[in-house]
């Protein structure tokens, strides 16, 4: 699979990559076997960049991929993990000791010394302008504790205040086919200095794979049943904040778009993919069927000019005002 830089650190991943929250927790039940499975089946298809946090199933995602990477030393795999949400959301609380400390258990629970990519997890807006945190950062990576830095965002505002951050690696922002305001000024802004894209909520919480209708239930321990009202975190995680009747609807839509060879998941990953500033994608999986299939939209075509006039036009008709504004 193609490779792309994160330009500021030197660092490479997979243009696909796999989001491991499913494997933590908030996603059903997938038990230790199965998400083992998927973490093979990813690295298998070639995917080298492996995404976590420290509070997806309060460390279980990141164990799970120490324990798969510790029995397969000949993989060469970038792992990011995110810090920061496992307690009060104050700008307060972002401060190096607090670093420190979150940086050491998710040291052991990856079994590393050094991680090599470490990301701010949606903090408070506050945060991203505020001298102190990025100088606790860089102290990080003077301590050998992490080789890089980055953050994960939820608006583009948020997005451009930190790529003007002259150390900050990489930024993760909501971007797909039902979430397209980055498109204007963010990856742009990206390129230009050299920060890396990751791409998360490829498929919408799952809406763009089309397989989902009114009527489809959500087991109580997924997100999309329990925030699907922004009831436990940021609304934009869950269906990238588009009411979901008038998700299901447009998803419908963007699916009867799909070329001869595409699901409609893999045009929405070949999207991005196509999108100029995007490093890597990271559509999560909890299957290893699913997590193949994700994969190989690496492979497909690019896409023609009709199909990307086509879902920017169903964009703008079903999704742009539930989302423009808030994002």
């Amino acid at each position: 699979m193609d490779e792309r830089t994160f330009d500021r650190s030197g660092q490479h991943a997979s243009v696909v990559g796999l989001g491991t929250w499913q494997l933590g927790a908030d996603w059903g039940d997938v038990d230790d076997k199965e998400a083992l499975a998927v973490l093979e089946a990813a690295a298998e298809a070639g995917v080298t960049f492996f995404d976590t946090a420290d509070v997806y199933g309060d460390g279980r995602s990141e164990q799970t991929i120490a324990a798969f990477l510790g029995g397969r030393p000949d993989l060469h795999v970038l792992v990011a993990t995110k810090m920061g949400r496992r307690v009060d959301q104050i700008p307060e609380n972002y401060v190096l000791d607090n670093f420190r400390a979150w940086n050491d258990r998710s040291r052991r629970n990856l079994g590393v010394d050094r991680i090599d990519l470490v990301q701010l997890h949606c903090p408070p807006t506050p945060v991203y302008s505020t001298d102190e945190v990025f100088d606790a950062l860089d102290t990080l990576v003077e301590e050998e504790r992490i080789a890089a830095y980055g953050v994960s965002v939820e608006t583009c505002a948020e997005a451009l205040t930190a790529i003007a951050r002259p150390n900050v690696a990489s930024v993760q922002i909501i971007l797909n086919p039902f979430r397209m305001k980055p498109l204007r000024e963010v990856l742009p802004a990206a390129r230009e200095a050299g920060v890396g894209i990751i791409a998360r909520v490829p498929l919408a919480s799952g809406l763009l794979s089309g397989k989902y209708t009114r009527d489809t239930v959500f087991p109580e321990n997924d997100h999309r049943t329990y925030n699907r009202h922004g009831e436990s975190f940021d609304v934009g995680e869950t269906f990238s904040g588009v009411d979901y009747v008038t998700g299901v609807e447009a998803a419908a839509e963007f699916a009867a778009l799909a070329p001869e060879g595409y699901t409609p998941a893999q045009l929405a990953l070949r999207w991005i993919i196509d999108q100029p500033g995007v490093t890597t994608v990271i559509p999560g999986a909890r299957s290893p069927e699913q997590a193949r299939a994700n994969a190989a939209a690496a492979r497909l075509p690019e896409l023609s000019g009709e199909t990307l006039t086509a879902i920017r036009d169903l964009y703008d008709r079903r999704i742009k005002d539930q989302v423009e504004s808030r994002w």
